[in-house]
């Protein structure tokens, strides 16, 4: 029987593309993460809800706006905000904050920043390093369902 101190952590994966899924969740799970699959942004905003993940990592740049979409609602939903985002993309960090401003930052409103910000593909070990130390850090929390 499993230590309930050995829980793996949740950690929620948002891509619409069906090979970076499958490598996400190799990655987390060979890290000693659970990971949870989510195919859009509403899929992935009820999981987080319902699951309360240690980290999300959210896809930027998938059909319509629904990456930007969720990093916000993430971002503005109170049981959500202090979940930990990394965000991933196929642009680099520069061009995707001028798209995120284009795409629907109401005016004079801020743009929203993830704790991290990827270029797809992510390396394993960096990804894996960068998700032990964000769901370590402090006001990290466990997932609920564990």
């Amino acid at each position: 029987m499993m230590n309930p101190s050995l829980k793996k952590k949740k950690i929620l994966i948002v891509d619409e593309e069906l090979d970076m899924q499958i490598f996400l969740s190799r990655v987390l799970e060979s890290g000693g993460y659970e990971a949870m699959i989510a195919g859009d942004g509403g899929a992935g905003l009820r999981m987080a809800i319902e699951d309360q993940p240690a980290l999300v990592i959210v896809d930027l740049m998938m059909t319509g706006q629904a990456g930007i979409q969720l990093l916000h609602e993430l971002r503005n939903t109170e049981a959500l905000k202090d979940i930990p985002v990394v965000t991933l993309s196929r642009i680099d960090h520069e061009t995707f904050s001028q798209y995120q401003t284009l795409a629907g930052v109401p005016a004079g409103g801020a743009t929203i920043e993830p704790e991290r910000y990827l270029e797809k593909p992510p390396e394993a070990e960096e990804l894996l390093r960068l998700l032990h130390r964000l769901t370590e850090a402090e006001g990290a929390r466990e997932s609920k369902n564990a």
